[in-house]
């Protein structure tokens, strides 16, 4: 089955299984809370998700799939080539994440994959994750600091917010800027920006 709020992806990937005698597509969702009922209802053994769904977003589509039917299989297909999305929805139980510009290509062949029990990841992303593979992630209060920071909050600020001493918050700045090897705040937003770990 396919999840997707975009009509004309839906349809491009119905038109791609359609040439397939051995895929069938049983079922279609425009919207996160559909995607689960359709999910509950049809049981496929391969979901194609977007990630960027209205009313629940596809990461927490996945985790709450997943919670129901551990045995789901679930292909990630974004426009988000992040390495911090690839890897949240990777540790939320998705066993493919594939770039949309590349499915006319990979799809088919990740469906076999993923039904034999295989995992695929989107050869660029597998790089990029690979290269942050060593680097320190940051902490939930880091992103929350830094998704502060991205909205022009100062130290001050920011501590009234979480509750804590601004202090505290310099001490969170300085290990974000670390993690990130960011050279200033704002080069620190860019950075959480482009690795998808602030939220478009």
């Amino acid at each position: 089955m396919t999840a997707d709020d975009h009509l004309l992806i839906r349809e491009g990937l119905a038109a791609l299984i359609a040439a397939h005698a051995d895929i069938e597509l049983v079922g279609e969702a425009s919207d996160g809370e559909q995607a689960i009922r359709r999910y509950g209802e049809l049981e496929p053994d391969v979901m194609l998700l977007d990630l960027q769904l209205p009313k629940v977003h596809g990461i927490d589509v996945l985790t709450e799939i997943r919670k129901k039917h551990p045995n789901a299989r679930v292909i990630v297909l974004t426009t988000y080539d992040f390495e911090q999305l690839a890897s949240r929805a990777i540790g939320a139980g998705a066993q493919a994440y594939l770039l949309k510009s590349s499915v006319r290509k990979d799809l088919i062949n990740t469906i076999r994959s993923v039904v034999s029990g295989r995992r695929h990841v989107d050869a660029g992303i597998a790089n990029t994750l690979a290269t942050y593979a060593d680097g320190e992630s940051l902490t939930a209060r880091e992103i929350s600091v830094l998704a502060l920071v991205a909205e022009g909050n100062s130290n001050r600020e920011i501590g009234l917010v979480l509750s804590i001493t601004e202090e505290t918050v310099k001490g969170h700045v300085k290990s974000i800027l670390s993690k990130l090897t960011a050279n200033d705040r704002a080069h620190a937003v860019a950075i959480g920006l482009k690795r998808g770990i602030l939220g478009l």
